[in-house]
């Protein structure tokens, strides 16, 4: 039984490997928002939780996050909204009504593809009151670009540098020269992936050569007349 495969060309092989690089240099994972998730009144809803609660019920925060501008907003919110579900699993039926009105607020950091907080994450122990006021404090600083930015660069939680494991400081010469040599990782998969690339075409076009030169006769050689139905009938009989 002979298989046959498809005849494709070498400008379709290479269609297929540019489609895959492209695929390849592309975000996979995105995290913005075309719609504004913050509503107009979620300060009203935040206090209105923080008077039922107990003011001073022991909550964590963390105390080493990376001081980013709009990154740093987005991670406490990631920290506050997995406290916010984990108080409703001890709360009443009040509370837990109070506490979801404010979940619904800072809900949409779960439409993005965070990771686990790293290793070298402290958090210290501090009351409900002042999480509710870091809250809401992250959402003003953030209602203003959330509709305006991307923010697939904030998916990754980072810690404040330990002073005791910073690289000594170099010189403004040193930091250029790394700064001009140092590859970007889309142009670094890019040139692992060329000579990969380069040898499927080459591959392709062989087979592509061969397949022509089998179907192509030879000078001097003659084709076969192809058997007319008669002759098949004459030489079965």
């Amino acid at each position: 039984m002979t298989v046959l495969a498809p005849a494709w060309s070498p400008t379709t092989y290479l269609l297929l490997l540019l489609l895959l690089l492209s695929s390849g240099l592309s975000e996979t994972q995105d995290c913005s928002f075309q719609h504004s998730p913050i509503s107009s009144d979620f300060a009203v809803k935040i206090r209105e939780l923080s008077d039922y609660l107990l003011q001073d019920y022991p909550v964590t925060v963390a105390s080493n996050l990376q001081d980013e501008e709009l990154c740093g907003a987005l991670w406490r919110l990631v920290l506050a909204q997995r406290w916010m579900e984990r108080l409703k699993t001890v709360a009443g039926s009040k509370m837990q009504g109070l506490l979801e009105r404010v979940n619904t607020e800072i809900h949409f950091v779960t439409k993005c593809a965070f990771q686990r907080p790293p290793s070298c994450l402290r958090f210290v122990q501090t009351n409900i009151s002042r999480l509710l006021q870091e809250t809401s404090e992250q959402l003003v600083a953030l209602k203003p670009w959330i509709t305006r930015q991307n923010f697939s660069r904030c998916l990754e939680l980072q810690c404040q540098p330990d002073s005791s494991t910073l690289p000594p400081p170099r010189s403004p010469g040193a930091l250029e020269a790394t700064a001009l040599t140092a590859p970007q990782p889309p142009l670094l998969l890019l040139l692992l992936l060329l000579p990969v690339g380069l040898l499927l075409l080459a591959a392709a076009w062989c087979l592509h050569w061969q397949r022509t030169r089998r179907r192509t006769p030879r000078s001097g050689e003659q084709v076969p007349p192809v058997p007319s139905p008669q002759d098949l009938l004459l030489v079965e009989h």
